[in-house]
C-alpha cells in the first residue's frame, strides 16, 4: 500500500470515491467535497492510498484557519480541550463522518489501510502544528477508528434517520404507534388548511429568499445570522453541486414563509436546512411538515428509503419514527517519529495546505 496526497479531489474519479464513501453518505460523496473544499475557511487536501493501483482508503483532510461553526470547534464540544489549531479528517459539514474504506477489503487489509490514513491524518497535523480529530463519527466506525488511534471516543450527539418501510406515505404512518398516527393526520390537515402555495423549486431559484428565512431560524436559536452572507452560501452551494437540491417552499401572499433543501443520494433524502418567518406563519406545524412530511412524500415518489434528519431535536424525531445512533469525537494520535505520509515527488503530507 502506497499514500499520495491530492488539493483537488477532481483529480480523483468519481466513481472512484464514491466506491469508497457509499455507506459513508451524503456528506462524504465526491460532489459533496468537491463543493466544499473553496471554502476559505480552511485549507484541504486529501489523503489517498492505492493498493495495485486502485484506491482502497481516503480521507479529506482540513487544517482549519477560522471555524465559524461552534459546533466543529473541538474545545467548544470536547470536554476539557483548549482552543488550538486544528485539522479535522473526514467531512468538516453534515455532523456525519467516517473514514472511507472499500467494502470488499479483507479485516487484516483494512487495518493497514486505516493505519495509513491515520498516520497520514497525524503526519500532516504535526507538520503544521495542529491537533488532528475525527468529529461526529458514525457509530458503525467510531471503534474501529479509535482502536487505530489508540484513543477514548467521546460521545458528541445522536444522528437520526426514518427508515421508510413499503411504497407509499402511508405505509410511513401505519408503522407509527397509534397516538402519533392520529397526530401526524392532524398535523398534515392543519397545514392543508391553512391554504398555504407550495411550490418545488431549484435552489438557485430562491436561494436570496431561502437565505433569509435560514437566518431567521439561526437566528431564533440563538446563532445570529446575516442574512446576505446565508443568500450567498445557499447560492455557492447550488452552484457547487450543480443545482442538484430540492426546495420544498411555502408561500403566503406571493412571499416564501417557510422552506426545506434537501438532496437526495444513494437511496435516501438528506435534509440539509430549513427556514421560517415566524411572524407570518399560519400556526399549522409548518415545521414538521415542512422537515418531514412533505420530504417523506418525495422521497416515497422518488424510490428513496429514508430520511435523514441528522441531530438535535431527537425527542420530535424519534416521535416520528426516527431512529438514532450515537455520533463521536475521536483524537487523532501523535504521528510516529519519521512518518511520512506518500513520496513528495507525489504530493504527499509535505505541501502547504
Amino acid at each position: 500500500m502506497n499514500v499520495t496526497f491530492i488539493h483537488d479531489i477532481v483529480d480523483v474519479r468519481a466513481t472512484e470515491w464514491d466506491a469508497l464513501a457509499a455507506e459513508a453518505g451524503f456528506y462524504l460523496s465526491h460532489q459533496w467535497l468537491a463543493a466544499q473544499q473553496y471554502d476559505p475557511t480552511a485549507s484541504v487536501g486529501y489523503a489517498l492510498v492505492h493498493d495495485d493501483g486502485a484506491l482502497i482508503a481516503a480521507a479529506p483532510l482540513y487544517l482549519v484557519d477560522t471555524e465559524p461553526n461552534d459546533l466543529y470547534r473541538v474545545h467548544e464540544v470536547v470536554p476539557g480541550r483548549a482552543p488550538a489549531r486544528t485539522l479535522l479528517a473526514g467531512a468538516r459539514r453534515g455532523y456525519l463522518n467516517a473514514p472511507l474504506l472499500h467494502p470488499r477489503l479483507t479485516p487484516e487489509r483494512r487495518r493497514e489501510a486505516l493505519g495509513r490514513l491515520v498516520t497520514a491524518a497525524a503526519t500532516l497535523a504535526a507538520a503544521r502544528e495542529a491537533e488532528p480529530w475525527w468529529l461526529y463519527v458514525t457509530d458503525a466506525a467510531a471503534a474501529e477508528l479509535a482502536e487505530a488511534c489508540g484513543t477514548e471516543p467521546v460521545q458528541l450527539n445522536q444522528d437520526a434517520r426514518i427508515p421508510l418501510p413499503g411504497s407509499t406515505f402511508d405505509d410511513y404512518v401505519a408503522g407509527l404507534p397509534h397516538k402519533r398516527r392520529s397526530a401526524v393526520r392532524r398535523e398534515r390537515r392543519a397545514f392543508t388548511e391553512a391554504g398555504y402555495e407550495l411550490r418545488t423549486l431549484r435552489l438557485s431559484e430562491c436561494a436570496g429568499d431561502a437565505g433569509a428565512l435560514a437566518a431567521r431560524l439561526q437566528e431564533r436559536h440563538g446563532h445570529p445570522a446575516d442574512p446576505a452572507f446565508m443568500a450567498r452560501l445557499l447560492h455557492d452551494q447550488a452552484v457547487g453541486m450543480a443545482d442538484s437540491g430540492i426546495v420544498l417552499a411555502a408561500y403566503a401572499e406571493g412571499r416564501m414563509v417557510a422552506f426545506s433543501l434537501f438532496y437526495c443520494h444513494m437511496g435516501t433524502v438528506w435534509l440539509r436546512s430549513t427556514g421560517y418567518d415566524y411572524a407570518r406563519l399560519r400556526g399549522a406545524h409548518e415545521y414538521f411538515n415542512l422537515a418531514y412530511y412533505l420530504p417523506i412524500e418525495y422521497a416515497y415518489a422518488h424510490g428513496a428509503a429514508s430520511l435523514h434528519l441528522g441531530m438535535e431535536s431527537l425527542h420530535a424525531k424519534t416521535l416520528r419514527g426516527a431512529v438514532a445512533s450515537p455520533l463521536w469525537a475521536i483524537g487523532g494520535p501523535a504521528a510516529p517519529a519519521g512518518a511520512t505520509c506518500g513520496e513528495p515527488a507525489r504530493g504527499a503530507c509535505t505541501p502547504a495546505l
